[in-house]
């Protein structure tokens, strides 16, 4: 076990996390295409990515505590600590390596909230559209006093 090892098992971790941003990007996309038939497909993908990820992190983990162990560690380390461990060129490679890391972590948490945030609005949207529907909804009058109206009949188009 080396850090050679180590660092080809990051740049799987660099590669499977810049491939979860990029199908959270194409999920916010899907949303705003208003294509939503694809969410589910999407939202699979997503879950593979983070499958993937998962079995990278305990594959990287148990390298990391091998290379620690060479250093009289038993103790898990970070990233940082590892490389604070290094001579170069490791040191700077795994800096790097870490650097990118965090600053993918950053975008992905970034999109992750921001497809929360929209998912969130059109799952009102459509509660609201569909209380509108079926029930009687609170609204204002010219005086700005909630008023309830009685619903409504109405007409929908299903092939649309």
């Amino acid at each position: 076990m080396s850090f050679s090892e180590v660092s080809s098992l990051l740049w799987q971790e660099r590669e499977a996390l810049e491939l979860l941003l990029f199908k959270l990007v194409e999920e916010r996309l899907i949303v705003a295409s208003g294509e939503t038939r694809w969410l589910a497909p999407a939202n699979r993908e997503i879950e593979a990515v983070v499958a993937q990820l998962r079995g990278i992190e305990v594959v990287r983990a148990a390298e990391v505590d091998v290379v620690a162990a060479s250093f009289g560690r038993d103790d898990a380390l970070t990233l940082a600590e590892l490389a604070g461990l290094a001579d170069e060129p490791w040191r700077g490679i795994l800096t790097e390596h870490r650097e990118v890391l965090l600053g993918l972590v950053v975008q992905i948490e970034q999109a992750a909230d921001e497809n929360r945030k929209i998912l969130g609005a059109g799952a009102r949207a459509a509660r609201e559209t569909l209380l509108a529907m079926t029930e009687s909804v609170d609204t204002y009058d010219a005086r700005g006093v909630t008023s309830q109206t009685a619903p409504r009949p109405m007409i929908v188009d299903e092939q649309a």
